[in-house]
């Protein structure tokens, strides 16, 4: 699978500035899990945000629901917190519920899946997370007030 083609700039920066109602499959009550993390982020810095988890009636104040078939208002985006092997069905459900893109979070990597939603005409992230990627292009992923536009461990140009 080419990772690089599920990670393009473009496609992440055209989903995060046309979406506005996200869809998190997997989406945790936990307050320490990585889903309820994101979710909060997303939901304060104003996207609408949709659980989809069938053992939780309610997660960050909205209603939960056990599928994507059973959300009853339209999904720009159906953001993945589950195993690969789940994916293609999952996507499935996106191309039916009519989502514009399918974001699998990191380790969320199924080439089948992914091919399910970009054949029908879906945007594809792949093993990226939406609050990082969020928090580089509107600029809030900093360091003492640098904006680096940039997420890496390597310094260029400090030795």
């Amino acid at each position: 699978m080419d990772l690089l083609h599920y990670q393009n700039t473009e496609t992440i920066q055209r989903v995060l500035h046309t979406t506005r109602t996200i869809a998190i499959v997997g989406l945790s009550a936990n307050e320490l899990r990585a889903s309820y993390f994101v979710g909060y982020y997303l939901k304060r810095h104003g996207y609408t945000v949709i659980p989809v988890n069938p053992r939780e009636r309610q997660i960050l104040g909205e209603t939960s629901y056990p599928s994507l078939a059973d959300v009853p208002v339209p999904i720009d985006v159906v953001n993945v917190f589950r195993a690969p092997a789940a994916l293609p069905g999952i996507a499935r459900e996106a191309v039916a519920a009519g989502a514009k893109a399918l974001w699998c979070q990191f380790g969320v990597i199924n080439e089948e899946g992914a091919k399910i939603a970009e054949d029908a005409g879906l945007d594809v992230v792949v093993d990226r997370c939406l609050k990082i990627e969020h928090a580089r292009y509107v600029g809030r992923m900093h360091w003492l007030g640098f904006n680096t536009q940039r997420i890496t461990s390597v310094r260029t140009g400090l030795q």
